[in-house]
């Protein structure tokens, strides 16, 4: 576990300072190898946070797999971090959060779990019956469980397509405002405004505004389609406490050069 046992995932989120950055890693687009080769680049960079998971990752052996060779990583950093006096140890502790598609996806390796409902899904299996099957698994693991509300947005990507959602199309702030207010009333802590993996844009800025006036408790998660720190940047001042990428950097295999990229990209959301 990355946090002691007087404090948890959700309280080292809050205490975050914001912006911060998520990476997104999904199993079924990489070698564990290579996950754990592209969080290490992206900490050095920045990141503060990493999920694993994805639209389509149903299958807990990938997810575990990947899990632990991230985990195995961090590790490493953090130890070789004390062998360094110009090294800081705090700089690898990173929460690893299962991101899952389904009840199966899960990992012990893990910190913790987002425990979502996807609130917009014409399927009831991805509001509650997901849920209903890994929620004993959780327990029985000793996962620690976030609560959140997942709200998918227009374009919506694979993750729009597969969780059967009703999307929140780019003129309908009332329907934001509506989800949002629930979600605040559930008692999420936190609230995920997902554009959908590879979007061609992100979840729209007044949105970002709305949830933020709607939900001031929770804390406000942005991903899909920021392909850059500018537009990044654009949703942290709109509200978004993190900021989620995750297809961005798969375009990378060598670690020094997303690094790089990653850089530049966290130093712009937060400028």
């Amino acid at each position: 576990m990355v946090a002691s046992d007087t404090t948890s995932i959700l309280e080292q989120l809050r205490s975050t300072p914001s912006p911060g950055h998520i990476l997104v890693i999904d199993p079924d687009d990489q070698t564990p190898e290579m996950a754990a080769k592209r969080t290490i680049a992206c900490v050095l960079a920045g990141t503060r946070c990493v999920f694993v998971g994805g639209s389509t990752a149903v299958d807990g052996t990938p997810v575990h797999d990947t899990v632990v060779a991230i985990q195995e990583s961090l590790e490493l950093c953090k130890w070789n971090a004390t062998q360094d006096s110009d090294a800081s140890e705090e700089q690898w502790n990173i929460p690893v959060l299962l991101f899952p598609a389904g009840a199966r996806a899960l990992s012990p390796a893990a910190d913790g779990i987002t425990f979502m409902t996807l609130m917009n899904s014409r399927n009831l299996q991805f509001v509650m019956g997901e849920q209903v099957i890994g929620g004993p698994i959780v327990q029985k693991l000793g996962i620690e469980p976030i609560p959140m509300g997942y709200i998918v947005f227009s374009p919506g990507g694979k993750v729009g397509e597969v969780g059967e959602a009703d999307l929140i199309l780019p003129n309908e702030i009332e329907r934001c405002i509506s989800y949002t207010s629930t979600a605040e009333c559930f008692g999420f802590p936190l609230i995920y405004l997902e554009a959908g993996s590879g979007a061609s844009s992100p979840v729209a800025p007044e949105m970002i505004s709305a949830a933020k006036r709607t939900a001031p408790n929770a804390i406000i998660i942005v991903g899909g389609g920021m392909y850059n720190g500018e537009l990044a940047k654009q949703s942290v001042k709109a509200g978004a406490d993190w900021i989620v990428t995750g297809n961005l950097t798969e375009e990378f295999d060598d670690a020094a050069e997303l690094e790089k990229v990653m850089r530049k990209y966290i130093q712009t959301m937060c400028s």
